[in-house]
């Protein structure tokens, strides 16, 4: 693919880690900022937040800006977002930098994208996606567990130091390998409007937010499965989350390389596969070896889906995909919360960590059910 594909890779790296670091901080924050971990805890709600609210709020307003200077300046605002984040001197103050450096993260997913297709060799497209969201999935796999371990060994500023370092790297390999994209079509935002309206684009962003509130269904509770019901120590899960990683990276350049030939089938295949290994997991989980090679499948399956469902919005778009890009960024997010939100129910109202896997296979069916519903409308 090129260097311009590692650039736009690192700057979702960077972008990935800032998005859920605060989550294996939260006593340390609250510690210091003198506030409650569920306070603490916020701090990746509003994050979500302003990537829902900001990103498509940025695209309209940089819509007819060169394409790789915007992407510079959407690295910039992440980077000045996370220095004011470790600068910050009281909870108010961090959050608002958490809602700053938000701005950054939809709108640079969405034009990203839309230049990561315009850049791809022909019929390669959701490949160059999949290339491109790998940094995000390794930044959650690796980037997170790695940067809470610095905040543990030092302070939980330092990690946010770092991640804005990272940012200033990325910046510069934006600039320096993504090429002269200045013929690229401009966008209309009345055309962009009408195309994020249409009822396909709208059922694709559902397929977006479904699917992936079944991957977080579980992913969110890996760990407390692996350790409490696998019998895994916390020093293994590090390693299977590793492993985890690895799987995600593989299954989002398979699915990548199979949305460029049958987009729709693969999503639904994709989901389907998730549903059956969500429901083998509910067993296997207690048995220690089975579990770590069913979750190591399941990431591969489950991962696989991301690049056919940015595709799919975007081509369901037509000739105006900007917005619409963006906009399923925000579906993504939301889907994350909403698995996060039904893996907790499911634990909280006593059904256990056995019955999270199950609510995980429900979530990927009804994905699997719309997919299949935009087959026959398409």
């Amino acid at each position: 693919m090129g260097l311009w594909m590692l650039a736009l890779a690192a700057g979702a790296f960077c972008i990935g880690m800032t998005e859920f670091l605060p989550m294996g901080l939260l006593p340390d924050i609250a510690r210091d900022l003198q506030v409650s971990i569920p306070a603490a805890g916020n701090l990746v709600t509003v994050y979500a937040m302003g990537v829902v609210v900001g990103g498509p709020l940025v695209v309209a307003l940089t819509m007819r800006w060169p394409r790789k200077a915007t992407l510079i300046g959407l690295m910039g605002i992440f980077t000045l977002g996370n220095a004011l984040c470790a600068l910050a001197p009281n909870y108010e103050l961090l959050a608002f930098a958490r809602i700053f450096s938000a701005l950054s993260h939809g709108s640079f997913f969405g034009i990203g994208a839309v230049v990561a297709i315009y850049l791809a060799p022909p019929g390669q497209s959701s490949r160059a996606l999949a290339l491109m969201f790998s940094g995000l999935t390794l930044a959650n796999v690796l980037g997170v567990p790695l940067g809470t371990l610095l905040g543990q060994l030092t302070n939980w500023r330092l990690p946010f130091w770092t991640v804005a370092a990272c940012g200033l790297v990325a910046m510069a390999a934006v600039w320096r390998f993504i090429p002269d994209i200045t013929a690229m079509p401009r966008a209309n935002i009345r055309d962009e409007m009408k195309a994020l309206l249409h009822p396909q684009t709208l059922l694709a962003m559902a397929i977006t937010a479904v699917g992936f509130a079944g991957v977080f269904t579980i992913f969110t509770y890996i760990t407390p499965i692996l350790e409490d019901q696998s019998g895994l120590s916390p020093h293994a899960v590090s390693l299977v989350l590793v492993l985890l990683g690895i799987a995600a990276t593989l299954g989002l350049n398979i699915g990548g390389k199979l949305a460029d030939r049958w987009l729709l089938p693969t999503i639904a295949g994709s989901l389907l596969g998730m549903a059956l290994l969500s429901l083998l997991f509910a067993w296997s989980m207690q048995f220690t070896l089975l579990s770590v090679a069913t979750a190591f499948i399941w990431g591969m399956i489950a991962f696989a889906v991301g690049p056919g469902l940015q595709t799919n919005a975007m081509r369901q778009a037509g000739e105006a995909p900007l917005m619409a890009s963006t906009v399923n960024q925000s579906a993504f997010n939301l889907g994350n919360a909403v698995g996060a939100f039904l893996g907790g129910a499911v634990i909280h109202f006593g059904l256990g960590l056995q019955a999270v896997p199950l609510a995980a296979t429900v979530v990927a069916i009804a994905g699997c059910l719309l997919t299949l519903f935009s087959m026959r409308r398409g």
